[in-house]
């Protein structure tokens, strides 16, 4: 059995308790099939629609209740976001995946779900896709489900969500020069990991700010916008040829690639439609490696949670140029799976949560150029 809480003295925890609300009877069913598949999961409670969820729950001992909670937002008689918040308020308090249709309408609301209180989303996939069954989908969901369930435990708890890891040793690059670029990549957990940095991110960098986080097609817009409402810097996706200005984070859009390149007037973006790398459009390798050829030892990178390994050549070419790479530490991460592979490259030299990454961001050392930049724009 797989272990999901760092504290489980036998090595393998109890399964994560789910609770599925779909309208779709179907669904359920499909959703069902995906998570029991892996012993690490149990669906303990099924329900059609919000006022049905919250019965269900009401009816369980407190030690019962669900960990988690997957939650269709379009549903008859009480919806997903109706729902939520009331779902939010029973104890012991759930995390709550919210699951969306691929449209433009579908990512809004799940954004609006994101504010509301949701800890992640799960985009349905198209029947063209695959549908439930699409090995991708599959893959996403239960890390995911896994994920949250453990970072639940270890709050509920108060115990590490997961044991400690021991920094690597820190990366001392010769001549390391200021930065003048800062490159963030993310997936899985990544859109509230990098709420959480952008909104601890004081004084606001005076150099462009770059962001990849694997999403699909029309969420990203919707991403850029629920950073935005934060407050702390202006954020849009990237346009292709424009201009990367100080103090501004340009996230990816969802399906196409975000690479840097130097113009006349600084560093410009381009979008491509390359095939994917690591599985991924957008990916973090691309920016990275890019960003290298532009500015050297100028990138200042910090790898957020998320599966597979993503970002890892990327870091390397960042390192060996003698740029700085950060990461994101396993207890506060959904998935180790990015930020662990930098970690042990031994290229990280930091390993914290988003805002202590923040904080460290904070203290760095930025190039003349890039802070009278800042001043002007």
């Amino acid at each position: 059995m797989s272990s999901i809480a760092g504290n489980d003295p036998a090595g393998a925890a109890a399964p994560v308790r789910v609770m599925l609300c779909d309208d779709s009877l179907a669904a359920r069913a499909a959703f069902t099939r995906v998570l029991e598949a892996d012993p690490a999961v149990r669906v303990v409670a099924r329900a059609g629609d919000g006022r049905a969820a919250l019965s269900a729950v009401a009816a369980m001992a407190p030690e019962e209740r669900p960990e988690v909670v997957l939650l269709d937002l379009e549903m008859p008689v009480m919806d997903g976001m109706t729902v939520l918040p009331l779902l939010l308020r029973t104890e012991p308090r759930p995390q709550v995946i919210v699951a969306s249709a691929l449209t433009q309408r579908g990512a809004a609301v799940t954004m609006a779900a994101l504010r509301a209180g949701a800890s992640d989303y799960v985009p349905k996939p198209s029947a063209a896709a695959g549908g439930i069954n699409d090995p991708v989908f599959r893959a996403e969901l239960l890390a995911k489900v896994k994920g949250w369930g453990r970072m639940r435990r270890g709050r509920t708890t108060g115990a590490p969500a997961m044991p400690a890891v021991a920094a690597p040793r820190p990366v001392r690059a010769a001549g390391r020069g200021a930065a003048q670029v800062l490159a963030i990549g993310c997936s899985t957990g990544g859109p509230q990991a990098l709420a959480a940095l952008v909104r601890a991110l004081r004084p606001v960098p005076p150099v462009p700010v770059v962001v990849v986080q694997h999403m699909p097609a029309g969420f990203t817009a919707m991403l850029a916008d629920h950073l935005g409402r934060l407050g702390v810097l202006p954020v849009a996706e990237a346009v292709d040829r424009e201009r990367l200005l100080p103090g501004r984070l340009y996230l990816a859009p969802g399906d196409r690639h975000l690479v840097v390149e130097r113009g006349a007037e600084g560093l410009v973006a381009r979008l491509t439609e390359d095939p994917p790398v690591n599985f991924c459009r957008p990916a973090v390798d691309p920016m990275l490696e890019s960003l290298v050829r532009c500015c050297g030892g100028g990138v200042l990178a910090a790898i957020l949670t998320g599966m597979g390994s993503d970002g890892l050549a990327g870091c390397r070419a960042v390192a060996a140029a003698g740029g700085t790479v950060l990461a994101q530490d396993e207890a506060s991460s959904v998935v180790w799976g990015m930020p662990g592979a930098v970690a042990r490259a031994g290229l990280a030299e930091a390993l914290l949560p988003p805002e202590a990454l923040a904080e460290r961001i904070g203290q760095q050392a930025w190039s003349r150029e890039a802070t009278l930049a800042g001043a002007r724009a």
